[in-house]
């Protein structure tokens, strides 16, 4: 009777710890002096002989790099639900600060449980800490609890995973993808492709997206302005970018900023010198940016 008693309580506590245990958005890699150049050539073969595909790369900003990858693993888990696209690509980040080249990553688990995948996408996470090395975990402070990340929202009233900008619909997803395609090649309101990667086995296509302030809404929708106002601690979440882009069947969405930055950004403060009031016009400013590349209505 007592060892079941104790067997019940180290389940329960095991339970607890569980529910509380927390996450974070980011592995830093690597954090050593170096030249940025040789860095990125190096890491690039790193990926590709551990099996990743480069879909695309591209320098938002003076100092930082992002390459973007994908592989099996996460082209199965973005097909694994309506909406899984966003899965599909991960984001490996170079960023030289004082002469330290700091390399990272997004953190595949994070990403799965953010966007509701079943998958915890053990393999590519491993295949990434083999190929470019493992320092630590980063982003928040304190991080986020697991079983929260599925339904996470900044705050009561902002938006969640399943509420995203609505851009468009077309006739057809080809259309749709035409449409998207021709529009970023035209760097329409500012915006850039910087990838796209088809989904296998979907209608689901997913794109990556520069920003630069060339509208009206100016700043605000810059990668650049916006990364320094919510990007400033000593080790950066510049693999935060590029953002996405989702077209899905005849539909194009994406993810309302409110969650997309959040997610990766949930310690910011609602006020002060680095905070969310300082891009409080973000979000409407890439809903019309990005409206008008998906050829939807201004």
């Amino acid at each position: 009777m007592i060892r079941i008693f104790v067997l019940l309580i180290v389940g329960l506590l095991s339970m607890a710890t569980w529910a509380d245990e927390r996450i974070k958005p980011f592995i830093l890699a690597s954090n050593e002096a170096g030249n940025m150049q040789d860095t990125i050539s190096a890491v690039k073969d790193k990926l590709t002989s551990t099996g990743f595909s480069i879909v695309g790369e591209y320098t938002p900003y003076q100092g930082a790099h992002i390459i973007v990858i994908t592989n099996d693993e996460l082209l199965k888990a973005a097909g694994s639900h309506n909406r899984g696209g966003y899965i599909a690509a991960q984001r490996v980040a170079l960023t030289d600060i004082n002469g330290k080249v700091q390399v990272s990553y997004t953190y595949p688990y994070y990403m799965a449980k953010a966007y509701r995948i079943a998958s915890d996408l053990a393999g590519v996470t491993d295949k990434l800490k083999q190929a470019l090395g493992f320092v630590d975990y980063f982003g928040p402070d304190k991080g986020v609890k697991e079983e929260k990340l599925g339904k996470y929202r900044y705050m009561f009233g902002m938006e969640r995973f399943d509420d995203p900008y609505e851009l468009a619909t077309h006739e057809s997803h080809e259309k749709a993808v035409e449409t998207v395609e021709k529009n970023l090649a035209a760097n329409v309101s500012g915006v850039s492709q910087i990838y796209r990667i088809d989904i296998p086995g979907t209608q689901q296509t997913l794109f990556g997206v520069g920003f630069k302030g060339a509208t009206e809404d100016g700043k605000y929708q810059d990668d650049q302005f916006i990364m320094s106002e919510i990007d400033f601690k000593d080790i950066r979440s510049t693999a935060h970018l590029p953002y996405e882009l989702l077209v899905n069947d005849k539909n194009v969405e994406a993810l309302h900023a409110r969650f997309r930055i959040a997610i990766n950004f949930p310690d910011l403060s609602m006020m002060g010198s680095n905070s969310f009031m300082n891009i409080m016009s973000t979000p409407k400013a890439l809903l019309k940016a990005l409206t008008a590349v998906a050829g939807g209505e201004k």
